[in-house]
């Protein structure tokens, strides 16, 4: 008699137990589908790419030089030496040669000692000066002329060109960030959603 007892009972924990697993597995799925079916519904509209950081900062840089209206130069910065003999004015070359300068020394870390540069002027007088780099841009910042709320939310990490200009008893530092834009700068122009400038940081004559 006790044994026909036991045999319900064991037979209803089974069923028991079956009907709490299979919720629990529906449940699971259903869970499962919903999650998979929102994450492309909320990054349908998010642009791929890292989200810009206010105010922009950069940790890094490259360097590159510009000369004109002078006899002769060397110029080193980050251990890497720079030199080269005459070279004619600004005005007497190319109008976009110092927006093309380009920065053939990448990925500097955030800032070696000063640029030494001594060169001669165009009248032959001899110069030389350190260019504090780094204290031209202690805070970091990133100079650029685009209105802010024309850059793009997704601008990518930024690593600048700092470009030192002699210029004949002067020198000039600009800096040149790629900027992502929100819109083309020339309308039906897709690849114009960016900018380039070159921006003036600091200038001395000596």
């Amino acid at each position: 008699m006790a044994q026909g007892i036991g045999r319900p009972d064991r037979s209803a924990r089974y069923i028991a137990t079956l009907f709490v697993v299979t919720a629990l597995t529906s449940t699971g799925c259903k869970g499962m589908v919903m999650t998979q079916g929102s994450t492309p519904a909320a990054s349908a509209d998010v642009q791929p790419g890292p989200l810009t950081e206010w105010p922009l900062r950069f940790r890094g840089h490259n360097f590159g030089i510009a000369t004109y209206a002078l006899q002769e130069y060397t110029v080193v910065y980050a251990n890497r030496p720079y030199s080269g003999g005459p070279r004619p004015a600004r005005e007497d070359v190319h109008p976009n040669s110092l927006n093309a300068t380009g920065a053939g020394h990448i990925m500097i870390r955030n800032f070696p000692p000063p640029a030494l540069v001594k060169w001669k002027s165009r009248d032959g007088t001899p110069l030389e000066a350190e260019v504090d780099i780094g204290r031209i841009f202690k805070d970091e910042l990133v100079r650029y002329d685009a209105p802010r709320e024309e850059i793009s939310d997704r601008t990518p990490a930024i690593n600048p060109d700092i470009v030192l200009e002699i210029n004949d008893r002067t020198i000039n530092v600009y800096m040149r960030a790629f900027l992502s834009l929100k819109a083309p700068r020339t309308p039906g122009n897709p690849h114009s959603n960016f900018r380039r400038d070159l921006v003036l940081a600091w200038s001395e004559t000596y």
